[in-house]
């Protein structure tokens, strides 16, 4: 199996305001974000790609145009967690690329959440 992976970043704001108000999420924060995709493939094109890259701008385009330095509390249905932005994300990407397997979207350095049907 053949595995490529293509990461974005983008900025925004969120507020888990259901949430205790003691906890840190419950305020109104930001976070830089990485969504990563994953694709997969049994085999390769006939230009020997599982995707070419070059394939992927409009998730860029996506991003940059409704998350990018907005409010996700106003852009998502639902709680605006790292898991449903991956989720979202990957619903988003597998319309598209059938061959895409996984999302994974970082809020810091040290978290990660991954949507993996």
């Amino acid at each position: 199996m053949f595995r490529i992976s293509k990461e974005f970043h983008f900025s925004a704001s969120h507020q888990l305001a259901h949430l205790a108000p003691d906890h840190q999420c419950a305020r109104l924060h930001g976070h830089n974000y990485i969504v990563v995709v994953e694709l997969v493939a049994a085999e390769l094109s006939a230009d020997g790609f599982v995707r070419d890259y070059h394939d992927l701008k409009p998730l860029k385009a996506y991003i940059d145009d409704r998350f990018d330095h907005r409010h996700l509390t106003d852009v998502l249905d639902g709680h605006s967690t790292a898991e449903r932005l991956a989720l979202h994300f990957y619903e988003w990407c597998r319309a598209r690329w059938p061959e895409t397997a996984a999302v994974k979207v970082s809020e810091t350095p040290k978290t990660w959440a991954e949507y993996r049907p």
